[in-house]
């Protein structure tokens, strides 16, 4: 199986009472094929599977499969720290037409070396589907070793490792591995062409999500050899990319889609109640307005930024001069999460540019 170029970590679309819009969904599957999209990876961390009933994972993986119709390859997540659960989904996956299966590191149980191995050998042993392992330690507590990797990687059914540590020497490591019949993925979207450097041949991606053109310029501008056009996109999106991860995965991701028009609803948990927070758990997001930037790439502009302006994007601002001060003082508090401090920087970059002239101040 060729995995290359930009594989969307597809989101799953919600009604607010928590079910499945299938339509909606149906609708995103379109949009990725003709807009260019190498495959579609459904229910992964992004498309929120660890919320769902194995009942709703697999009518997402029909409708999915569905639409798509054989256009574009399409991975189902089936992972689960119980090796049997697993075999099951994944066997469930591969029946409805599955063109392989992603299966995360076994969360919470601690497996040895010896575990870790058996984990995923059972599984591609038990399905027989082209198997991507994904090791995202920052969210399972656990990891797969360089030694592992490279034991798996000879494995018949096992083609392939969704890397998503964000740690690039240890992707230097199981670069080393990277054969004809086993390939490595990049998982995380600021890691695109570092990771690809190494040899890597795309990326499962959350970005891919609002611009899956972009994406596919950017893998295959480096797979076709043009290094430059593709180093020059990853530099040109990183804030935005960035500001897609300032909260939980995939919260940022759905308030992008949404500002964009796309509806996708909210995500089925990581909701909270408190000062500070709105219906998506999204801590100061509007008020320093890290989004702006998934609107000015919708329009490939930068806004005037005008009273009126900061009215409609950030409503809870009556001026500029009001959000110089809001930004002023932040940064003169100290005791800040640091996730309000990402938060900021980024604000404070994107709005350098017209608070400070290159931009014309119309207030």
């Amino acid at each position: 199986m060729n995995l290359s170029g930009s594989y969307v970590a597809l989101i799953t679309p919600f009604h607010p009472d928590g079910s499945v819009n299938f339509e909606k969904l149906a609708e995103l599957c379109e949009w990725h094929v003709q807009n260019g999209t190498d495959g579609i990876v459904a229910l992964g961390t992004t498309g929120e599977s660890s919320t769902m009933t194995h009942e709703e994972d697999d009518a997402v993986i029909r409708r999915v499969l569905d639409t798509v119709n054989g256009r574009i390859p399409v991975i189902a997540g089936t992972g689960s720290n119980c090796t049997e659960t697993a075999i099951m989904k994944s066997k469930a996956a591969r029946d409805m037409g599955a063109d392989g299966i992603l299966v995360i590191t076994p969360y919470y149980n601690k497996a040895n070396e010896k575990g870790m191995y058996r984990h995923f050998a059972d599984v591609a042993d038990a399905v027989g589907l082209p198997t991507i392992l994904y090791n995202v330690p920052g969210r399972t507590g656990c990891a797969l070793s360089p030694a592992c990797v490279e034991a798996l990687s000879h494995h018949p059914h096992i083609v392939a490792l969704k890397e998503a540590s964000g740690n690039i020497s240890y992707a230097a490591k199981v670069a080393r591995y990277i054969r004809e019949d086993f390939q490595i993925l990049s998982g995380n979207d600021d890691m695109i062409v570092p990771m690809m450097a190494l040899g890597a041949s795309g990326v499962i991606s959350v970005f891919a999500n609002i611009c899956p053109g972009i994406c596919r310029d950017m893998t295959h501008s480096f797979l076709d050899g043009n290094v430059a056009r593709a180093r020059e996109l990853q530099l040109k999106y990183l804030d935005l990319i960035n500001a897609l991860f300032i909260e939980v995965n995939p919260i940022p991701i759905k308030e992008a889609m949404n500002l964009l028009g796309m509806d996708v609803g909210e995500t089925k948990s990581f909701e909270f109640e408190g000062e500070g927070y709105d219906s998506n758990g999204l801590r100061v997001m509007r008020t320093y307005d890290c989004t702006v930037t998934v609107k000015e790439m919708k329009e490939e502009v930068l806004p005037e930024l005008t009273d009126e302006w900061v009215k409609r994007v950030m409503p809870s601002y009556d001026s500029i001069d009001k959000l110089r001060e809001e930004i002023r003082l932040s940064f003169e508090t100290q005791a800040m999460h640091d996730y309000e401090m990402q938060l900021i920087t980024i604000a404070q970059t994107e709005l350098a540019k017209r608070l400070e002239g290159e931009i014309p101040d119309e207030a």
